[in-house]
């Protein structure tokens, strides 16, 4: 858990300073929860994050509307747009684009988009928080998921820069690549 939070840390820090920044690698959690479970992925098809009405237009960032009600207390992963490429496993080294909110406000704390070019990551390695690990696993090339993230697959009590403690993450995060392990 050590180089993991280092990491974290060491991204949010990025994140938060990132206006005009083209270094910022980093991923935040998505979305909401009360006391999820730290093994335990919700799918839904329908559901929350249907609500969300998040845009299928792949060559856009989307718009995160400011969610409504209690944050779900599991991870909620939501295929917008389902891929037909390959699927994402542990191991593998994936391209994103993603745009990260707060559940608690709606705002917007980070965006690949915003930089100008994806984030790159290998899949379990812990190299982002385990709702990002859990959520994007299974996930196929050309397809965009919303991931809601409870904070204990997130930053949890302590919060990270613009991410208070204990707050639910909502990210929508588009599959450009997947380079097996």
């Amino acid at each position: 858990m050590g180089t993991r939070t280092i990491a974290l840390l060491a991204a949010a820090a990025v994140s938060v300073g990132a206006c005009g920044d083209d270094e910022g690698d980093r991923a935040a959690p998505a979305s909401p929860a009360t006391t999820a479970a730290p093994a335990t992925t919700a799918t839904t098809s329908g559901d929350r994050t249907a609500a969300l009405d998040i845009s299928t237009n792949l060559s856009r960032k989307p718009k995160i509307p400011e969610p409504s009600g209690d944050p779900p207390s599991k991870l909620v992963t939501d295929d917008v747009v389902v891929g037909r490429g390959r699927a994402a496993k542990a191991g593998d080294t994936v391209v994103v684009h993603y745009v990260g909110a707060l559940w608690s406000t709606g705002e917007q704390f980070d965006a690949s988009w915003d930089r100008g070019r994806p984030f790159s990551l290998t899949l379990g390695r812990g190299d982002v928080i385990p709702g990002w690990d859990r959520g994007i696993e299974g996930m196929k090339v050309g397809g965009r998921r919303t991931l809601i993230i409870p904070p204990e697959l997130a930053y949890g009590a302590q919060g990270q820069g613009p991410i208070g403690p204990d707050e639910t993450l909502i990210f929508v995060v588009d599959l450009l690549n997947v380079t097996p392990a």
